[in-house]
């Protein structure tokens, strides 16, 4: 679970899985071109990869390749998790 406690901390990750949720199976081009125009966000390329795989290894993102492109997709299962714990 600390694992996405601390994804979620950044506001770039949060902003990134705002974007999924909305728009579900996006590659990191569109991903970087939406956190731009919608957000003001000039994160490089190799930054928003990197927050990508932090939000990968804490189970937010899941991720599958058609050819040469991959896609990303939001995954809440973790964030039911943490109600769950929780719950009254």
């Amino acid at each position: 679970m600390g694992d996405v406690f601390k994804a979620l901390a950044d506001p770039t990750r949060r902003a990134i899985l705002d974007e999924l949720q909305e728009r579900s199976g996006q590659t990191l081009f569109e991903l970087i071109s939406r956190l731009v125009s919608r957000h003001g966000l000039t994160s490089s390329r190799q930054a928003v990869s990197q927050h990508l795989e932090v939000l990968e290894a804490a189970g937010l993102v899941r991720t599958r390749r058609e050819g040469r492109y991959k896609f990303h997709e939001l995954d809440t299962a973790p964030l039911r998790a943490i109600t769950d714990r929780w719950r009254l």
